[in-house]
């Protein structure tokens, strides 16, 4: 059990923890919840030993291991991508490297004089890694990296080659494969597509350890956890249940403070009011002495905090003509792998395609190519007339000026605009107070997605192209873009991994095999009913 009791924590001015108290049994499956900053990160790294709190105490069994999967990508070069998920998977990766040294000391004939000592050391360690299950862990370990996205030359290949996102996949698997007590997962679907996520679910569905997370994917918190910890304020909050049960839970909550709240400085009046009446009266001079000193003794409620969430209603964009994108024969290939072979595809005003396909099958492909920045090798791709393109992707973000501040840039992309209107659009995007005056090149990529969101729909174009456009948008943030965008009047074409964000928009769906034999399907209907006609949420993924 990790207990934490009366814990404070303090970063500078910014106070995270007063008295705060909770603890974690074996076996539960526990989400963590919070605004930005609130102090999910800073928990995590108390638990790990990474920080101590102020004051109070962090209680962790000394044996229990903790696996620890966190925002950050590890170092990892000269390794296959196999090799590197089965090093960092805890103790049984140290006793699979070490293996594989004496078994290379066995065969060294410089060696012959120490080999008494290493067959010992041999056979202790192979007993152990028997013990642990280790020689499952090779299949195991390229389960769980295809299970991530990885395709079979991949796994084998240079981990060093990877980018930054399919490293922290790598440190994804490493801690999974690691048979941990505790399992810290802090925002694990922020790099996955919706068929890894999907595996993710039923890999910690199946797994025994105590789970201890973060995640913005409202359905992935729902089908894992059965209990909330909230961070409020500076305090600890738990409530039993997923995270819709906690919702229900906190507004009755709310509702309550706020009713105690109005109860109690209702009286604090009528109290005051007697004092104020019959305080130069001498005959009610005892009373009203009594009646302060009674006023002085109680504790009095604060008012109840309530989560601002800035809501925004984008503009309505000029019309585009009926026909939006049209795509004849197009053929496209990487190398010898054909991504699309004589593709026709046409998209109509006001339809909103969402594009769903495992990993290679061409969906970033197929966005590029139609918003002008992948040309295909043969075939016409035609856009319709009188059409404003909005193309979002993670190449967006380069386009931002790191040396001016948030409110600097949507005050030069847009100067003919009043300061409290592109303060109010911000705010819908989660930059308030202080964040507006940060400099670009401070942000994370979380916070430069945002920006970026938020400058496209200002003045919306009539037809967005948005490649993966909920990435690190916490659950506020998206829902309100969900909403906004459901009165969108223009045409959309999307790739997310986020089924809010599909079931909210999606009134169409073109699904990629990226295999040669089967051609795309098309459904003409929304993401909830081709989930139901297909029996499944992803492409090969069942539910």
């Amino acid at each position: 059990m990790i207990s934490f009791s009366n814990v404070s924590k303090q970063h500078g001015r910014q106070i995270l923890f007063i008295d705060a108290s909770f603890q974690l049994n074996p076996g539960e499956r526990v989400g963590l919840v919070g605004p930005n900053g609130a102090g999910k990160s800073t928990l995590f790294r108390m638990i790990v030993g990474e920080e101590a709190p102020d004051d109070g105490d962090v209680s962790i069994p000394k044996k229990m291991s903790i696996g620890y999967f966190r925002q950050e990508v590890d170092e990892m070069q000269g390794r296959s991508v196999l090799d590197e998920a089965i090093a960092g998977s805890g103790r049984l990766g140290d006793l699979h490297h070490e293996l594989v040294d004496l078994e290379h000391a066995m065969s060294d004939p410089d060696r012959m004089d120490e080999m008494d000592a290493i067959l010992e050391r041999f056979g202790h360690v192979q007993e152990e890694y028997q013990h642990l299950g280790g020689y499952e862990l090779e299949s195991r370990a390229r389960e769980c990296l295809l299970g991530l996205g990885f395709a079979d030359d991949q796994i084998d290949g240079d981990v060093g080659a990877l980018s930054g996102g399919w490293k922290m996949r790598v440190s994804m698997a490493k801690v999974l494969l690691g048979n941990f007590d505790v399992l810290l997962l802090d925002e694990p679907t922020n790099h996955l597509d919706i068929e890894s996520i999907l595996w993710l679910e039923n890999f910690l569905k199946s797994v025994s350890s105590t789970l201890f997370m973060t995640s913005h994917d409202r359905d992935f918190m729902n089908r894992i956890v059965s209990k909330i910890v909230e961070i409020d304020g500076g305090d600890i909050v738990t409530y039993s249940g997923n995270y819709d049960f906690y919702l229900g839970e906190r507004e009755i909550r709310e509702t309550n403070q706020e009713a105690a709240y109005a109860r109690q400085q209702a009286k604090l009046a009528k109290e005051q009011r007697f004092i104020d009446r019959f305080s130069a009266h001498a005959a009610k001079a005892a009373q009203v002495q009594s009646r302060v000193k009674a006023l002085e003794k109680i504790e009095k409620l604060e008012p109840p905090k309530k989560r601002k969430v800035v809501k925004w209603d984008f503009r309505t964009p000029g019309r585009s003509g009926d026909d939006v994108a049209m795509l004849e024969k197009v053929s496209k290939r990487f190398g010898r792998r054909t991504i699309y072979d004589s593709f026709d595809f046409h998209v109509r005003r006001g339809e909103r395609w969402c594009v769903m396909g495992k990993n290679g099958a061409g969906k970033s492909t197929l966005l590029k190519m139609i918003a002008g920045a992948l040309e295909p090798d043969s075939g016409s791709v035609r856009l319709g007339a009188s059409l404003r393109v909005g193309y979002f992707a993670q190449q967006a973000l380069d386009l931002l000026d790191p040396e001016l501040t948030v409110i600097d840039q949507m005050q030069k992309d847009f100067p003919m605009e009043g300061l409290g209107t592109i303060r109010t659009l911000l705010g819908a995007f989660q930059f308030s107070g202080d964040d507006v005056d940060k400099r670009i090149r401070s942000l994370s990529g979380g916070e430069k997605s945002r920006l970026v969101m938020a400058r496209m729909l200002f003045d919306p174009p009539n037809f967005l192209v948005l490649d993966e456009p909920t990435n690190h948008l916490d659950l506020a943030t998206k829902e309100m873009l969900v909403e906004a965008l459901k009165s969108f009047e223009g045409t959309m074409l999307f790739v997310s991994h986020d089924r809010t964000f599909l079931r909210g928009l999606a009134s169409r769906v073109l699904e990629l095999s990226g295999e040669e034999h089967d051609g795309p399907m098309f459904y003409g209907g929304s993401y909830l009913e081709y989930v139901e006609k297909t029996g499944r949420e992803a492409p090969g993924v069942h539910s």
